[in-house]
């Protein structure tokens, strides 16, 4: 019987499993959605048996369709960031907070004013935002001591569906990291950080690399799913981490710009220094042994974008509204005849302020010139992420665009021309699943090393380069830009 391979995806608004041939046919996929939910302004939660429920469903769909295919093994990515405060045996005690969640936000603001939030991300890496479990656990802590008692376990959504699957508190250290809990540089759970929110370490999740195997789905599950009794689980990893492994973003050099609602930048490097790290940036482990990534989230850009198609591409008849992909479609069409530099008018998207302001603009100027402006605002950003990550001493030899981005026919080439940087493009839907599957083959030993597993399963690329043409042009803008940028942020007029 032909081996298959099964990478599973659970994300924050919806898990999906694809399975996998040895030589990277997609044999099956499934989905199953589930809703973020918000009890009070600036809360958002999820319930984690949904989640569980949706993963179950997933594993059983994609078993339907795999008849006449042994499943040799699964992996899974995962969301990371959100907190599921358990009891000793792996069940919810409270709602899963998820990294969306602000209720955190005076904890962390006190932290700001005294110092603490250096001294976290010197230890684990990371500088904690509202939301991270860190200041999760610190509000139950303080506002609800009744659940933070019965929780023995604070699992994340990966620990949570690995218990759930083999019986075994489990995760990998990419996924465990944005729990700001781990000692960025033994591997382990951090006593002062869990002494800090009166985490007991002993009863976290076991810890280790990702491709690790962790045990085998227990009786229950194969019931629940279809899948062979004793099917192994090998350590997945973070969704973003796993999604670089899937582009094959193996060593220092590539760099991953994740385009979805969040603009997300992501590079390896192979030192887990926090001071070699550019602030404002955050060191995790990666789903590669001995490697770690650089990260920065640069900004809600796809909603800048989808708000401005909202407000100025759309049908003068009211009553028949322009679908979604046909405003895109209008927009890439115009782009395609648009002036680089646009005519000098700038676009300051506000990174992650939410608040964005065009400079320079005039009587002049069109919706299609405002329009390029808002792009190039979104890749100005990304060359000044860039120029950082060279200046801390990590390589940027190409860039990967993921997500939204990198199907319209113009941004990726916008991208390209400002930041200098060939970009690699792959319209493909499923890259943190196919990460999670590279991981499982090479954990069942169906591939002698990721590389192998990255060269069978990964989708055709093509790259662009810069056009020379344009440098001088985007020279000068950005070097406008970086002026009007550094003044708005010292409060300047």
């Amino acid at each position: 019987m032909p081996v298959a391979i099964l990478g599973l995806d659970v994300g924050t608004n919806a898990t999906k499993a694809v399975l996998y041939s040895e030589d990277g046919r997609e044999l099956a996929v499934a989905g199953q959605s589930y809703p973020l939910e918000t009890p009070r302004p600036g809360w958002v939660e999820q319930d984690a048996e949904r989640v569980w429920q949706a993963v179950l469903a997933c594993l059983r769909e994609v078993v339907s369709q795999a008849e006449g295919w042994q499943i040799a093994g699964l992996a899974l990515a995962a969301q990371a960031g959100s907190i599921i405060p358990c009891d000793e045996k792996g069940s919810p005690v409270y709602p899963m907070i998820t990294w969306l969640d602000q209720r955190s936000a005076e904890i962390v603001a006190e932290w700001e004013a005294d110092g603490t939030l250096e001294r976290i991300r010197q230890m684990s890496g990371w500088r904690p935002f509202p939301g991270l479990p860190l200041p999760s656990i610190a509000w139950l802590q303080r506002h609800r001591p009744d659940i933070h008692a019965q929780a023995k376990r604070y699992l994340g959504p990966p620990d949570f569906c690995i218990y759930r699957l083999t019986g075994k508190p489990a995760t990998d250290l990419s996924a465990a990291a944005e729990m700001v809990l781990v000692d960025i540089r033994r591997r382990r759970w951090h006593p002062t950080l869990c002494e800090m929110v009166g985490v007991d370490p002993a009863r976290q999740a076991e810890l280790g690399w990702a491709g690790r195997p962790l045990g085998r789905i227990t009786p229950a599950v194969a019931v629940a799913t279809g899948l062979p009794a004793g099917t192994p689980v090998i350590a997945g990893g973070h969704d973003q981490c796993c999604a670089c492994v899937g582009m094959g973003m193996l060593e220092p050099g590539g760099v991953m710009l994740s385009t979805g609602t969040a603009w997300v930048i992501t590079a390896v490097a192979d030192s887990p220094e926090p001071a070699a790290i550019p602030e404002g940036m955050d060191l995790n482990y990666h789903a590669v042994p001995e490697r770690w990534t650089v990260s920065q989230y640069l900004g809600g850009f796809g909603a800048t974008v989808e708000w401005w198609l909202e407000q100025v591409w759309q049908s003068p008849d009211p009553e028949q509204p322009l679908a979604r992909s046909r405003r895109f479609e209008l927009l890439d069409r115009a782009l395609e005849a648009s002036e680089a530099g646009c005519r000098g008018l700038l676009f300051l998207p506000g990174a992650g302020s939410g608040q964005g302001a065009f400079v320079g603009l005039t009587l002049a100027h069109t919706r299609t010139d405002m329009t390029r402006a808002i792009l190039e605002g979104a890749a100005f950003e990304v060359r000044r992420a860039l120029d950082r990550m060279r200046h801390a001493g990590l390589s940027v030899q190409e860039l990967w665009i993921a997500g939204g981005a990198s199907s319209s026919p113009v941004w990726p080439q916008i991208l390209a021309d400002v930041t200098r940087v060939p970009i690699v493009l792959a319209e493909y839907p499923s890259w943190a699943a196919l990460g999670a599957a590279v991981l499982a083959g090479r954990g069942v030993g169906l591939w002698p090393s990721l590389a192998e597993g990255v060269r069978r399963l990964r989708p055709p690329v093509r790259r662009l380069l810069p056009d020379l043409q344009r440098l001088p042009t985007y020279r000068d803008a950005y070097a406008r830009y970086l002026h009007v940028a550094h003044a708005l942020e010292r409060g300047q007029p």
